[in-house]
């Protein structure tokens, strides 16, 4: 429901039977052969599964590939609280490395204003769930989320708020793009929402970067959407990155 996103609208989403996922690992190990080092959870929300199920998955795809060292997957903060601590502490142990998540703000204004689903103090627990059972995090947040008009300093500040303590491994700042038939995307073309400028996002990492506290953070802005790739740890690489910045302001 996420009004920015245009992501899997043509798909309805389901759990598919786990004989199904055991089936398509064969299937993937006659394609690709027994050497596979990293594996991707799709599509979607693979946390959702059932925990018995999703440790079953985990185990078919380690003893599938001897040589297999990564498994990753995107995780909903919704679907990451209904699990128990016990819960993604065992899944983790079966061998899902790390889970990719959509903080996009720490302002409960702008998580509500893009439908997330979810306040910002949920979606802190689940980062923090998923940190305490041992998942190697990766944060994903949306620089220019309140337009031209809004308050974007209050959605920096509290974004860098909540990372600090979420402490996630990794952080990746992008953003926003419009997307054709997103809620968010038509109030573009209807011009009740102005992009920020490139300038604005620009000024919107800075704060951000001025920001964040966590130590050590895999820090990248190098999507194709970024105006300006950077890519490099905090707190080392801050004032560089700070440099970078400004050099382009």
């Amino acid at each position: 429901k996420c009004t920015f996103c245009a992501m899997y609208k043509e798909k309805k989403f389901r759990i598919r039977p786990v004989e199904e996922i055991l089936e398509d690992i064969d299937m993937a190990r006659d394609y690709y052969g027994p050497g596979l080092k990293r594996v991707f959870l799709m599509d979607g929300d693979a946390v959702i599964m059932k925990t018995d199920d999703l440790i079953r998955v985990l185990r078919k795809l380690y003893d599938t590939f001897p040589a297999l060292e990564k498994v990753t997957t995107y995780a909903g903060p919704r679907s990451t609280l209904a699990k128990s601590p016990e819960e993604l502490k065992a899944i983790r142990d079966a061998g899902l490395n790390r889970a990719y998540l959509g903080v996009e703000s720490g302002s409960d204004a702008v998580l509500q204003a893009i439908q997330k689903g979810c306040t910002a103090a949920e979606m802190l627990q689940a980062g923090q769930n998923l940190v305490a059972a041992g998942i190697d995090l990766w944060a994903i947040v949306i620089l220019g989320l309140t337009g031209q008009g809004g308050d974007w300093e209050e959605h920096v500040l509290s974004t860098a708020g909540i990372i600090n303590k979420m402490k996630p491994r990794h952080l990746s700042a992008m953003p926003f793009a419009p997307a054709a038939g997103t809620p968010l995307g038509e109030d573009v073309l209807a011009g009740r929402f102005q992009v920020c400028t490139p300038d604005q996002i620009l000024e919107e990492c800075h704060l951000l970067l001025e920001h964040l506290d966590v130590d050590p953070l895999h820090f990248t802005s190098n999507h194709a959407s970024n105006y300006l790739p950077l890519k490099g740890g905090l707190p080392e690489d801050r004032e560089k990155f700070l440099s970078l910045i400004d050099q382009a302001l």
